[in-house]
């Protein structure tokens, strides 16, 4: 597994998607992960990439990105779950 340092410690991806955008000729990415610490407990991460490189920063998301999002997350379980979005399956924290 990937892992990833957060500001909470080290933790592994345990999954990760990305919705490709574009703004006029630029083109960029939201990268989406699932990330779990040591003790189990899971965080999400949001980044952007350009040119395969994620970076910090702001992530914004247009209606049609949010729509790819959705769709993205039907293979992303633990994504979607984590999110609120898997109904009946919303861990409590």
């Amino acid at each position: 597994m990937t892992k990833a340092t957060t500001p909470w410690g080290k933790t592994v991806v345990v999954e990760e998607l990305t919705v490709p955008q574009r703004a006029g000729e630029k083109r960029f990415a939201t990268i989406v992960q699932l990330l779990a610490d040591a003790k189990g407990d899971e965080l999400v991460r949001f980044a952007y990439s350009t040119g395969g490189t994620a970076r910090r920063g702001p992530v914004t998301l247009r209606a049609r990105d949010l729509d790819r999002l959705r769709s993205a997350l039907a293979e992303h379980p633990g994504l979607a779950r984590a999110l609120g979005l898997k109904k009946g399956e919303r861990r409590e924290p």
